[in-house]
């Protein structure tokens, strides 16, 4: 018995998704079969990163979405270029290291507009319509640092905790409407912005494959993959929420972290 997953007819739109774990997404929908908008800030990434995707994956239908989603502005710019989708996956995120005291007002906002706010307004954008059809995916990229909360970035994790918060109450927004809402709790992973921040932490003078084992080592010793995660591998998992086949998988939280946080429950 094999299984497959076809999203032939489903559009998607993926924050966040011109490089790392929002175009691994990107990319892995579009080999199901979804049309895919790809969406990020400036329109010559957009286009880079579509160009890619459609190199990738020939045969792709790929919508550019520029616009920084993470305004209100941004928001109904990218509502305008695409006015409906059945699948939603939040991706957009920022995050860096900081000390707990030294993080001010004005940052704790800019996190909480980028890394949540983003999020609930095209939820709240989108739902209502995947509802009135009787079918839709929305889903949020969360973090382990929702809970495990890195004494280093304090202000993303509590940021990404907010996020299983809205996850689960859209959820029971959208119940016995065939529309299913959920978070990926990411691990560590492997992104170009993963390794600057990995070397904001370790010596820059190693090499990488010795930076990340000394980071793993160091600062993420519970993952029991030892390794960070590649971009692919949360595709994956986001993949198949987006499927009918996991279509009794809602108001959950899903991790795809390596064993990194240290439950025997979601």
């Amino acid at each position: 018995m094999s299984v497959s997953i076809d999203l032939t007819g489903r559009t998607a739109l993926v924050t966040g998704s011109t490089q790392g774990i929002g175009a691994a997404i990107a990319t892995q929908l579009a080999r199901a079969g979804a049309r895919v908008a790809v969406n990020g800030r400036t329109p010559d990434r957009v286009r880079a990163a579509a160009a890619a995707l459609r190199d990738e994956v020939p045969g792709a239908e790929v919508v550019e979405v520029a616009a920084d989603v993470a305004t209100a502005e941004g928001a109904e710019q990218a509502l305008a270029l695409l006015p409906t989708v059945d699948i939603l996956v939040n991706n957009l995120g920022i995050f860096g290291a900081q000390p707990a005291l030294k993080i001010d007002d004005a940052e704790w906002r800019r996190y909480f507009e980028v890394n949540v706010l983003a999020a609930v307004r095209l939820t709240r954008a989108y739902l209502p319509a995947m509802m009135e059809r009787g079918w839709g995916r929305v889903q949020y990229v969360a973090s382990d640092s929702a809970v495990v909360i890195p004494a280093e970035m304090i202000h993303y994790g509590v940021s990404k905790t907010a996020l299983l918060g809205v996850s689960r109450g859209f959820a029971k927004a959208a119940a016995g409407t065939g529309v299913t809402v959920n978070a990926v709790i990411a691990g560590p992973t492997h992104t170009g912005g993963v390794e600057e921040f990995v070397y904001q932490l370790v010596d820059r003078n190693l090499p990488w494959a010795e930076a990340q084992r000394e980071f793993m080592r160091v600062h993420r010793p519970q993952s029991l993959i030892q390794r960070l995660i590649e971009p692919v591998e949360i595709a994956n998992l986001v993949v198949y929420l987006a499927s009918p086949l996991a279509s009794a998988t809602t108001g959950a939280a899903v991790r795809v972290d390596g064993g990194y946080v240290d439950a025997i429950v979601p």
